[in-house]
């Protein structure tokens, strides 16, 4: 009896199939992620929740918590569904040391020189992270963030907080 060429053959008793891929940077993100969840879940334990229509301090960290759990744990599941296998790339540590640090330094220097030079000073460093961002973009950049912030926040919001503080002498 002869084979139509155009019909595949059944595969051989002995082949098996290959075994199921995952994806290690999705692993390592998801259970980053819950992880991080159940540090700020714990947290919120010594804190009262409440109830939906009495809410306590803790209610919406435990929800943002159960929340990023979720996340992390669809991240994860699905990563054991991939088809491909993404090797886990370089560490960006600029983009950790320049990043990071920004809103630390807003908080720590917005008492003492006020919002307008914080913010843009932190926006200024957290954009020079990016490889692309040239120095005349990110002052550009930090600048724009500076006068839509103070807009915002002080004069539209009306924001109680000095727009220049006490360690500048104007």
């Amino acid at each position: 009896m002869p084979t139509d060429p155009k019909i595949p053959a059944p595969p051989a008793a002995d082949q098996t199939p290959p075994p199921p891929r995952s994806d290690k940077t999705d692993i390592v993100a998801g259970l980053l992620l819950m992880l991080t969840a159940g540090l700020f879940g714990w947290q919120t334990t010594g804190l009262n929740i409440g109830t939906t229509l009495r809410m306590g301090p803790g209610y919406f960290p435990a929800i943002l918590s159960g929340l990023l759990f979720l996340l992390g744990l669809v991240i994860f599941v699905k990563s054991f569904r991939s088809t491909t296998e993404e090797p886990i790339g370089r560490i960006a540590w600029r983009g950790m040391l320049l990043i990071l640090p920004a809103p630390v330094f807003f908080g720590l220097t917005v008492r003492g020189l006020g919002f307008v030079p914080s913010i843009f000073l932190a926006t200024l460093i957290a954009s020079m992270a990016s490889m692309r961002m040239k120095p005349l973009m990110a002052l550009v950049l930090s600048v724009i963030v500076t006068i839509f912030s103070a807009l915002v926040f002080s004069y539209a919001l009306g924001l109680p907080f000095r727009r220049f503080g006490p360690w500048l002498p104007f």
